[in-house]
């Protein structure tokens, strides 16, 4: 047997030469991965890379400038099962142009310049099963065009130009997307997809719903017909009784039925923002026992007594609510404009609880509700810093008033049973008499019989809870912030892009910035911040229009002040106490000398002797001068560190500085 140094030895030539090989035929401005996947990302090229590699599974064409493609970039490249010709400049697909590629089963060919589909463009491609050629400014498709396709399961032809769609027959599709695009009506003959699961329609100007195109699909699971012109609740929609995902939003509906809704009880994500809805009713809790996600955004919310229940049933039964911050109040004006989830109980305005009994009335403050807000992706490491009792943990039950010892009155009892709220809940009566359990922060549920554990122990790592932030936030500066969206891309699959999108919550300009940054990254900085500013951060799909995907979190930047501090030198600062200590001792005999020279030029002014012009300008005798000689204030002079501690000081800056210098030198344009 051959010592084991001996076997190493040729194993490690041999890993050597490969990765010398695989660095050979990568083609140039590459990245060349491994031996399958290949990323050619921003090459400023406007022509396929050339020398791609046979073995080649895997190539990544994004942002490059491409504007031709031809039959012949493709040759050689049969093993090919994933081609990514996203964002580039190609408006023309010829004829048979992806025939070579017989063994590919995604092709990306969104974010162009198409406007045309012809018949063969497509032509050789029996194996595909996803094609995305959304985001570009296709008008016509021919009627062939997807004649082949026979495995096709996804196929996205969203934010097009397009009026009509050819007849499509595709035996097995699963996704169709079709939002935003000028199609006013679809019937039955234009779409025969037996086993089509979500169909998005979106955006495109519907007036009505035909009752046989939707009817058709018998395992329909999602449906968008948001952003319509739909007047009236579908009917067709009360008999789709498999429905898991429903979006209504945006439509001209007017006052929702909600005896439509009774058929639909599988649903678990429904969408109703934008609605103009005033209220939302309680029996909403027994329509959707399976709802996992609710969206009622950009609704003009009277957030009185009546709509009190909502944030409790949201927490009770753990329901995520979309779009949090565009989830408003709108009436009464105290609450205008507050988020509605972040409301307590006593801020909807409910009168108190009353128990009434024949001897006795007994008027009890409203009960304590704790709200949690939660944002996705971000777990609370400890408790609230904020000082509370023990009364806020464990609230006292209200003590039920005494029985009259008198008979005959003729008035009912109303109290809650005793010991029926579990785990330290507290009891109270609704306006309707209905009894209630108010959950302490542990625990919930409609008796408070379920525990929650909301903090962490400090022994305890974050390591061992399953639900982990998809994006964290670390290394916070006054003017930059580091983004880690690893778990994020780790979490899905076929990702090459992540969309950064972050927006000012503190400032009075609100506007969104997007980044986008290949996925290979998992780690980008926020430069060009504001200091001392809340900063709302969210990561998402590059081309995804839906928050489907879409994954928040916020951080605050630190103030100037404090990262001064953070970053003075002790050993400095040591240095230069001998030296403030001299400029200190020069001061005030500088003092005491002016004190002195005005005693004496004012004793010199009382006997009639010659007096300084200087101190006629301070007294104010140039009056008459030319103000706009004087340089003036501008807007723009100011840094913004002056109006950062023009709130925390007792003067103000000066108007006009010699040097006023940005708080981050990148400021021209970030990262």
């Amino acid at each position: 047997m051959k010592p084991f140094h001996c076997l190493l030895l040729p194993l490690l030539l041999y890993l050597q030469m490969s990765s010398w090989a695989l660095v050979n035929s990568c083609p140039k401005d590459c990245t060349c991965l491994n031996s399958d996947s290949i990323f050619c990302f921003a090459r400023q090229a406007t022509t396929m890379p050339p020398g791609v590699p046979e073995s080649t599974k895997k190539l990544y064409v994004f942002k490059n400038g491409i504007e031709t493609i031809e039959q012949e970039d493709f040759i050689g490249l049969e093993s090919l099962e994933m081609l990514d010709l996203s964002q580039n400049k190609v408006n023309e697909l010829p004829a048979h142009v992806f025939e070579p590629l017989s063994s590919l089963r995604n092709l990306d060919l969104s974010s162009n310049q198409i406007t045309h589909i012809f018949q063969n463009s497509f032509a050789g491609l029996e194996l595909l099963e996803r094609l995305y050629l959304h985001s570009n400014s296709i008008r016509s498709i021919h009627p062939a065009a997807f004649d082949g396709l026979e495995r096709l399961i996804e196929l996205k032809l969203y934010r097009n130009k397009m009026t009509t769609i050819p007849a499509l027959k595709m035996p097995n599709l699963l996704l169709l997307d079709l939002r935003f695009n000028k199609i006013s009506s679809l019937g039955p003959a234009d779409l025969q997809a037996p086993k089509l699961e979500s169909l998005k329609l979106g955006g495109l100007g519907l007036t009505t719903l035909n009752q046989e195109f939707l009817g058709s699909f018998k395992n329909l699971h999602e449906l968008d017909i948001s952003n319509n012109q739909l007047k009236v609740f579908p009917r067709v929609l009360s008999e789709a009784m498999g429905l898991v995902t429903l979006s209504l939003a945006g439509n001209p509906m007017g006052p929702l039925k909600w005896k439509h809704f009774e058929n639909l009880t599988e649903l678990q994500d429904l969408d109703i923002s934008n609605l103009s809805l005033q209220s939302l009713p309680e029996n909403m809790t027994m329509l959707f026992p399976h709802l996992k996600k609710i969206t009622v955004a950009e609704n003009p919310f009277n957030c009185l007594c009546t709509l009190a229940w909502f944030h409790i049933w949201l927490r009770n039964n753990q329901i995520m609510l979309g779009r949090t911050e565009e989830t408003r109040c709108h009436f009464p004006p105290r609450n205008a404009g507050k988020v509605l989830e972040r409301l307590g109980h006593n801020d909807f305005g409910c009168p108190v609880t009353t128990t009434i009994s024949p001897a006795t009335t007994t008027t009890l403050p409203p009960p304590l509700i704790t709200t949690l807000h939660s944002t996705t992706g971000a777990i609370p490491l400890k408790p609230s810093n904020e000082p509370f009792s023990e009364t806020d943990i464990h609230p006292l039950p209200p003590v039920p008033a005494s029985p009259s010892s008198s008979a005959g009155s003729g008035l009912n009892i109303h109290f809650c049973p005793s010991n029926i709220c579990l785990n330290g809940g507290t009891c109270w009566l609704d306006h309707q008499s209905q009894f209630k359990c108010t959950c302490p922060r542990e625990t919930s549920g409609k008796y408070c019989e379920n525990k929650e554990d909301l903090y962490l122990p400090e022994n305890v790592s974050t390591a061992s809870i399953n639900v982990l932030p998809e994006i964290f936030v670390n290394a916070i500066t006054s003017s930059s912030i580091l983004v880690d969206f690893n778990r994020y891309v780790a979490r899905r699959s076929n990702i090459h892009t992540v969309k950064l999108t972050y927006r000012n919550l503190s400032g009075s300009d609100k506007r969104p910035q997007q980044r986008n940054i290949p996925a290979i990254h998992q780690t980008y900085t926020l430069r060009g911040l504001l200091p001392n500013s809340t900063y709302s951060i969210c990561a998402s799909l590059l081309d995804e229009t839906t928050d489907v995907d879409r994954v928040c979190t916020e951080a605050q930047t630190l103030n100037q002040q404090h990262t001064s501090a953070q970053v003075e030198d002790p050993q400095l600062t040591t240095m230069l106490l001998p030296a403030l200590t001299i400029v200190l001792l020069l001061v005030l005999m500088a003092i005491a000398a002016g004190v002195a020279c005005y005693m004496h030029r004012k004793k010199k002014a009382q006997l009639h002797l010659y007096c300084d012009p200087s101190q006629l300008e301070l007294e104010g005798v140039k009056v008459d001068l030319d103000n706009e000689a004087l340089p003036q204030k501008q807007p723009d002079i100011m840094s913004s560190q002056s109006a950062v501690q023009k709130d925390f000081l007792d003067y103000e800056m000066p108007l006009i500085q010699d040097c006023c210098v940005a708080n981050n030198t990148n400021t021209l344009k970030p990262c």
